[in-house]
C-alpha cells in the first residue's frame, strides 16, 4: 500500500509512472462555480516542463493537460476534476542496463525492498515526472486563492555556492521569470547560470535553495497541535523529489539569537489583522497564520543522475562501476519553482476551506 493522495478537503490524488503511457490525477473538494482558466493551467505547466532551456533535461514533453471531468463550460461543477497528461518522449531503452543495478542516492533499492518489484525505467513512480500533476492541481488552487487575493511566488535563492543575499522584501519578485534560472536578481542569476553550465560540462550537478512567499494570507489558518500550518507546509515541501530541508522564517538563524532579538513586534493598527515590524516567525505563530506574509526556504540536493562514473552495487551485492546515460537536469531548481508554488497553494487552499468550520 502507498499513499498517493495529499490534502484533507481540497485533495489531490495522482497516478502514473515516468515511462508509462500517461500521468494524471483527480482533484476533489474544489468548490463549484470557480472559473477554470485552462490557459493559466497550461502556462504553469510550461514553467515546469522539461526542455524549456539549456539548463534542463533535453527530454521533450508538451505536457498538454486534458481535463476529463468536473468542469462544464469553463466552470467547476463541484464534482472531482479528472485530468491526464500523455507521456510523449520516453526513451526507456536508456534504462535497460540499470535493471540489475541500484543507482546511488536514488529510490531504486528502497522501492524494491518496499514493494518487492521495481520499475527501473526512469524511477517509475518515484520520478519527478509525477510533479507535473501537482502543478495542474496547484494552478487550480491558485485560481481559488486569487478570489481571496492571496498570491504565492517562489524564486531561486541559491545554486551551489552562489547565493542571493537580499531579503525577499528587497526584491522585485515580478522579475523572477525574466531569466532561465528564475532568480529575480539579474546579476546573481548570471552567476547561477554559469555555475550550472560548468557543472553540466563537468558531468556533475548542483543543488540549492528556493524561497517561497505567500502574501495576503488571512490570520487564523492552521491548527495548534499536529496540523500546524508550517508542519503541513513542511510535509508538502519534503514530499517533492530531491528536497532535503525546510526552514520557516528565521529558521536555523534563530538558534543563535536571544529572545529579545527574535520577537515579532506588533505595530499599532485599527485593521482587523494586526501587523508586525519584523517577521522572524515567517507569518506563522503557534501553528496558525498571523496575517503577515508567509515565507520559507526549501533545500534541494544535487541531482543524483550524473554522467560521471559512480560506484554502486548490483542485485547480487557486488560492487560495480556505473555510467548513467539518458537525459537529466544538471540542476532541478529552475523547474522546481512552480512545483514549490503549487504545493504551497494546495496547502493554503485546503486550510482556507477547513477554516469555514472553525467558527459558527
Amino acid at each position: 500500500m502507498s499513499s498517493n493522495t495529499f490534502g484533507t478537503l481540497f485533495k489531490l490524488s495522482t497516478f502514473g509512472e515516468s515511462h508509462g503511457k500517461a500521468i494524471g490525477g483527480t482533484i476533489e473538494g474544489c468548490p463549484a462555480g470557480l472559473k477554470i482558466d485552462l490557459d493559466f493551467i497550461q502556462s504553469e505547466l510550461d514553467r515546469r516542463k522539461p526542455g524549456q532551456s539549456n539548463l534542463s533535461t533535453t527530454r521533450k514533453e508538451s505536457d498538454k493537460v486534458q481535463l476529463l471531468s468536473g468542469v462544464f463550460k469553463g466552470i467547476s461543477t463541484g464534482y472531482p476534476i479528472g485530468f491526464i497528461l500523455l507521456n510523449e518522449d520516453q526513451q526507456s531503452n536508456d534504462y535497460t542496463p540499470l535493471k540489475d543495478l541500484y543507482r546511488p542516492s536514488h529510490a531504486d533499492y528502497s522501492t524494491e525492498k518496499k514493494f518487492g518489484v521495481r520499475d527501473f525505467r526512469g524511477g517509475g513512480r518515484s520520478s519527478a515526472r509525477e510533479t507535473a500533476c501537482r502543478v495542474v492541481a496547484g494552478a487550480i488552487a491558485k485560481l481559488l486563492l486569487k478570489k481571496y487575493k492571496i498570491e504565492v511566488r517562489a524564486f531561486v535563492k541559491q545554486v551551489g555556492t552562489v547565493v542571493l543575499k537580499k531579503n525577499h522584501n528587497e526584491l522585485k519578485l515580478s522579475h523572477t521569470e525574466l531569466n532561465a534560472v528564475r532568480c529575480p536578481d539579474e546579476a546573481v542569476a548570471l552567476k547561477m547560470i554559469k555555475a550550472i553550465e560548468t557543472a553540466r560540462k563537468q558531468g556533475d550537478s548542483l543543488g540549492g535553495c528556493i524561497q517561497c512567499v505567500a502574501e495576503n494570507v488571512p490570520a487564523g489558518l492552521g491548527e495548534p497541535v499536529f496540523d500546524k500550518l508550517h508542519a503541513v507546509l513542511a510535509h508538502a515541501m519534503l514530499s517533492i523529489n530531491a528536497v532535503k530541508a525546510f526552514e520557516i522564517g528565521a529558521g536555523f538563524e534563530a538558534i543563535s539569537k536571544k529572545g529579545s532579538e527574535m520577537n515579532d513586534e506588533f505595530l499599532p493598527s485599527t485593521s482587523k489583522n494586526l501587523k508586525t515590524k519584523t517577521n522572524h516567525s515567517g507569518g506563522i505563530q503557534g501553528g496558525i497564520s498571523n496575517g503577515m506574509p508567509i515565507w520559507f526556504n526549501v533545500g534541494f540536493k544535487p541531482v543524483s543522475s550524473i554522467s560521471r562514473t559512480q560506484k554502486t552495487v548490483n542485485k547480487s551485492g557486488r560492487s560495480v562501476a556505473l555510467e548513467i546515460t539518458g537525459r537529466h537536469d544538471p540542476c532541478v531548481l529552475p523547474r522546481a519553482v512552480p512545483i514549490v508554488e503549487s504545493m504551497t497553494a494546495l496547502v493554503l487552499a485546503d486550510f482556507l476551506l477547513l477554516a469555514r468550520s472553525n467558527q459558527v
